[in-house]
């Protein structure tokens, strides 16, 4: 190896290097073995890759944002996290750091700048983008550093985040760890390009391979890299060739590797070059070299105490309820001053318009929303008013955004994402239930983050662009979920999302956009989110229901003039459980109605719990009103048949006559 591309620098910042390089090896000699000893039970070894994660973390400035793999630890003991707390983390106390939720390096510590990972790689790289975007607005000159590894490379993600990076213009550096395989698959099952840095050209930005086994050589690369970014920023890919001397994680093994493979890179240790490189050139003498090897040892040995104490993790099944989201006290806003005639879509754009006013760090994402207004035109003239930077087109494509609107919210920004259609979350699904709703409860980070979701049937759009997905996300812990029937609400609640800082994703209803109006108060209020309505109280059936589901109750009950119970859920997650048990008293007869599918719909969640907490209240089984368990099809006719409305009135009337 070629370590005199540094020769300049000074002898304590060789032993700087050296020490850093040495920490994270000798860490993870104890780890296994006392992974041997059952003390813990999983480790995905680094050893052979150090130098990367050494010397690019040492070349970062000390408030720069990493977003680490697992095979990442001396990322963890460059940035000085007490090896007590990362002990506790890996043995999976209350102590640790995702208070035994999460295990190894799935963690994160704002304190340190690091952001915890999934084990989605490459969903990772979009977070990056979104903290850089966030350094961009205000004017920071900072680099954000994202790993992956080559398996990583082969997933969508990867692509999107770069293409996210490169139309920005974000100083994001898209570091690649090639070790040659992901888990058991080697690097020519998985793309055939010869080097990853390869891809670069076709997103338009530069590349770079270097030799991950040699720390001065990281270390000067990303250090070059970083200052030019920070003058000119924009994404850079560089590769990194290492080898991971162990398994994919220690019960894989490596039997997979060819024994002349393992020699080759078993030479090219990056721990003992360096330390030949050191001795050699007299910078590091023996009794140093030993001062700092008993030095880290010993302070191993100080925080591998905790290991030797019974596990004291404590089962509060209240805090693990509690920790799914972030506390927010709600402070209603109310309803007050001028009203005007709005439509549904009205309502929406007003609320948008005022959150925009309102918070200076709210930043809008999504696909034809800047000039264009968005294929609803509901931000129409807003990229006018509040500027392309706050208002942003993305490229065609949900889970790079999505990503960045965590990373956005890890920076301080609020920020909303439109899906251009419900349909389409499918392509980001990924980012919103692994990521997004766990964050909180794994690593204590809120999501301040709104995805609009214009969503439903009716229209004739087929079976791709009028789905019901609000049941995709109902059974998934730590998101928010909103669904409005009437422009007043539909304002109300999304000005409520917006001071959330927990995910909420608010579902809009394509058909109720300019069908129906109302008088709103044109000032800024606030509804409470998980609070259902009343809006009929009557003695002979209880209708529950939300969204347009709720006109097609009101039309049935004015059609056979039925003394009825109307609830409005207006929240799905959470949904208000007070409001539907006073609701099934007052008529001991049930309907529960949704636009949405049958199986695995949220109206059998509903007449579930009805049926095991109000049973007593019951004068008839719960009946459900649902659509067709077929994909939405695209014919008016066909359409109309798969609705639950088509078969409302007649369920009405069983009921009624039970």
């Amino acid at each position: 190896m070629d370590y005199n591309k540094l020769n300049s620098l000074s002898q304590e910042k060789y032993l700087e290097i050296f020490k850093a390089l040495v920490k994270p090896r000798m860490v993870e000699e104890k780890m296994l073995k006392l992974l041997r000893q059952g003390q813990i039970s999983k480790w995905f070894s680094g050893i052979g890759q150090e130098a990367i994660s050494v010397g690019a973390t040492l070349a970062l400035e000390h408030d720069e944002y990493i977003f680490p793999l697992h095979r990442n630890l001396g990322v963890f003991t460059t940035r000085n996290i007490p090896l007590t707390k990362l002990f506790e983390q890996w043995k999976g106390t209350n102590s640790g750091f995702t208070k035994g939720r999460d295990r190894s390096f799935h963690f994160g510590s704002l304190d340190h700048h690091i952001v915890g990972m999934i084990s989605h790689l490459g969903s990772m790289l979009s977070v990056a983008d979104g903290v850089s975007l966030a350094h961009i607005l205000d004017g920071k000159k900072k680099v954000s550093l994202a790993f992956s590894g080559d398996g990583g490379t082969s997933e969508g993600e990867f692509h999107e985040a770069i293409n996210l990076a490169a139309v920005w213009d974000l100083p994001v550096i898209f570091l690649i760890e090639n070790n040659g395989y992901g888990l058991s698959t080697p690097s020519s099952d998985q793309f055939r390009c010869e080097n990853i840095a390869d891809k670069a050209v076709g997103y338009g930005i530069e590349s770079k391979i270097i030799d991950g086994n040699n720390v001065l050589e990281v270390f000067h690369e990303v250090s070059s890299i970083a200052a030019d970014l920070r003058k000119n920023p924009r994404p850079f890919l560089l590769e990194c060739k290492t080898f991971r001397m162990r398994g994919h994680e220690e019960a894989s093994g490596t039997k997979y590797v060819p024994n002349e493979l393992m020699e080759k890179w078993r030479e090219r240790d990056p721990i003992l070059n360096y330390e030949n490189y050191l001795t050699g050139h007299k910078i590091l003498e023996d009794t140093q070299l030993q001062k700092i090897r008993n030095q880290i040892a010993d302070e191993i040995t100080d925080a591998v105490s905790v290991f030797g104490l019974t596990d004291s993790t404590e089962i509060n099944t209240n805090n693990e309820i509690n920790d799914v989201f972030k506390e927010h006290d709600q402070i209603l806003i109310d309803s007050q001053g001028e009203k005007k005639e709005f439509r549904f879509i009205d309502a929406i754009q007003n609320a948008l318009s005022i959150a925009l006013n309102k918070y200076d760090n709210l930043i809008f994402m999504g696909q034809d929303i800047s000039d264009y207004g968005g294929v609803f035109k509901i931000t129409d003239g807003f990229a006018d008013e509040f500027g392309v930077s706050r208002v942003r087109n993305t490229p065609i494509s949900e889970a790079a955004p999505l990503g960045a609107a965590l990373g956005l919210t890890i920076a301080g920004k609020k920020t909303m994402v439109e899906m251009q259609f419900a349909d389409f979350v499918s392509c980001g699904f990924n980012q919103i239930v692994n990521n997004l709703a766990k964050t909180h409860y794994r690593w204590g980070q809120n999501c301040d983050v709104v995805i609009r979701m214009p969503t439903g049937g009716g229209l004739a759009a087929g079976p791709f662009h009028s789905q019901s997905t609000e049941a995709w996300f109902f059974h998934v812990p730590g998101l928010k979920i909103v669904y409005p029937s009437t422009p007043s609400d539909a304002k109300g609640l999304l000005l409520a999302s917006f001071e959330d800082p927990n995910p909420v994703l608010f579902f809009e209803h394509k058909g109720l956009y300019r069908s129906i109006k109302e008088n709103v108060h044109t000032q800024e209020y606030t509804i409470e989110i998980g609070k259902a309505k009343t809006l009929l109280e009557g003695e002979d059936v209880t209708f529950i229901s939300y969204g347009l589901g709720v006109q097609w109750c009101q039309e049935v009950i004015d059609d056979l003039n039925i003394d009825a119970t109307l609830i409005d859920l207006r929240t799905l997650v959470p949904w208000d459980k007070e409001c539907v048990e006073k609701g099934v008293e007052s008529t001991g007869k049930v309907i529960v109605v949704h636009e949405d599918t049958e199986q695995g719909g949220i109206g059998g969640e509903i007449a579930a719990w009805i049926g095991e907490n109000c049973f007593t209240h019951l004068d008839a089984p719960v009946m459900r009103v649902c659509s067709l368990d077929t994909p939405i099809p695209f014919n008016q006719n066909l359409e109309r048949n798969f609705m639950a409305k088509h078969r409302l009135k007649d369920k009405v009337i069983q009921l009624m006559n039970w």
